[in-house]
């Protein structure tokens, strides 16, 4: 298909409360929805880089630059299939959240002209997933805060719970929500707010019988993390350390990752992910998806690939209300029984509702020409 226009749709999405970790706290969505159009008809896709490059690298303006002056322009004026975007983009170095809004935009108008659904391109084995949420740091630094927001999402029926931890706010709350919710499926995150001389006090999260400690070390620093996992009893989980297919597999080997979150967003794309799927599949290392605070478009995109056969832990794919008072889409909803329902239209089975839309953006470029409307 031949790629004939580029829109970018900013907006800016007021949170439901402030999602505060270790590295900045968050009021207001600030993201970029990408609208591919095409010989064959339009996809959506999803970039989740943020305002300021605090988590990454990549921040919401470097991405504008790079999508006008070097991604876009390898897209425009040949016929390309999905399949080929990682490819007719790789000269360019970095930029993974530029490259994989763009793939998953061009994946969807080519699903959609298909006719086929996003979950079923990627190989979906499950109707439905069961859904996970993650808790920020309250803003108070109050653990009676906490208890109460855990509390919420226990009655709405969530069936498991990721704790944001840093220095000075992690055993003690960790150790109120475990007593409080013995049986409750618990996991914690750091974003890489330790280092190695805090394995010590990292290990005592031991008692707590969690599923995993998420990305408790700088990204870069594998050997922290292999001598975390070497002391630790609960299982160390990477996210940001995991950038492809092969980096995932060699830290599998070198034994400073024992379950991988997969973003996939992140690591430039849902083909790459799906990669980083199939390698940890085979090495029997479970996987689980993780959430960046998306809308319906990159949720609903989440969600198919937690459909996949390796995403054996519960990930963040909560309901649309969890984060938004208003989507952008139809919203993705959890059911009584704390399970979302895979969607099957074609594409993602999202687009945006243009009243929707026209609300929450606040600016529109076409990246093809350079024009804000």
């Amino acid at each position: 298909m031949r790629i004939e226009k580029v829109v970018v749709h900013r907006c800016a999405l007021p949170l439901v409360r402030p999602f505060r970790t270790s590295f900045f706290t968050e009021y207001t969505k600030d993201v970029l929805l990408v609208e591919v159009t095409t010989d064959v008809g339009t996809g959506w896709g999803e970039c989740v880089a943020a305002t300021d490059p605090l988590y990454s690298h990549e921040f919401n303006d470097a991405v504008m630059l790079v999508w006008r002056d070097h991604l876009i322009p390898r897209l425009m004026g040949r016929d390309v299939t999905a399949e080929e975007v990682p490819a007719i983009l790789g000269p360019v170095r970095g930029h993974p959240m530029a490259r994989g809004a763009l793939e998953l935009a061009v994946l969807d108008a080519q699903l959609r002209a298909s006719g086929q659904s996003f979950a079923s391109y990627l190989g979906s084995v499950h109707d439905r997933i069961p859904c996970g949420v993650s808790t920020g740091i309250p803003d108070d630094d109050s653990i009676d805060t906490l208890v109460a927001e855990v509390d919420g999402y226990v009655a709405e029926g969530y069936r498991r719970v990721k704790l944001k931890i840093q220095p000075g706010w992690d055993i003690e709350p960790t150790r109120v929500i475990r007593e409080r919710y013995p049986d409750l499926p618990l996991q914690v995150d750091a974003n890489q707010a330790y280092s190695r001389d805090d394995i010590d006090h990292l290990c005592r999260l031991d008692e707590f019988d969690l599923l995993l400690v998420e990305q408790p070390i700088h990204e870069e620093d594998y050997l922290g993390h292999k001598l975390l996992a070497e002391r630790m009893r609960t299982p160390v989980c990477l996210d940001e350390s995991v950038l492809s297919a092969d980096n995932a597999e060699s830290l599998i080997d070198y034994g400073a990752c024992e379950i991988v979150n997969i973003k996939a967003g992140r690591v430039g794309g849902y083909l790459s992910a799906k990669a980083i799927h199939d390698v940890a599949l085979s090495r029997g290392v479970p996987v689980w998806c993780g959430g960046m605070v998306e809308t319906g478009i990159g949720r609903a995109a989440n969600i198919a690939l937690a459909s996949l056969p390796g995403f054996t832990v519960i990930g963040d794919t909560s309901s649309s209300s969890r984060f938004f008072h208003q989507d952008v889409t139809e919203p993705l909803t959890m059911d009584a029984d704390g399970m979302m329902t895979v969607p099957t239209d074609p594409g993602l089975g999202r687009t945006p509702i243009p009243d929707a839309l026209e609300e929450l953006r606040t600016d529109r470029v076409i990246l093809t020409d350079g024009r804000h409307d």
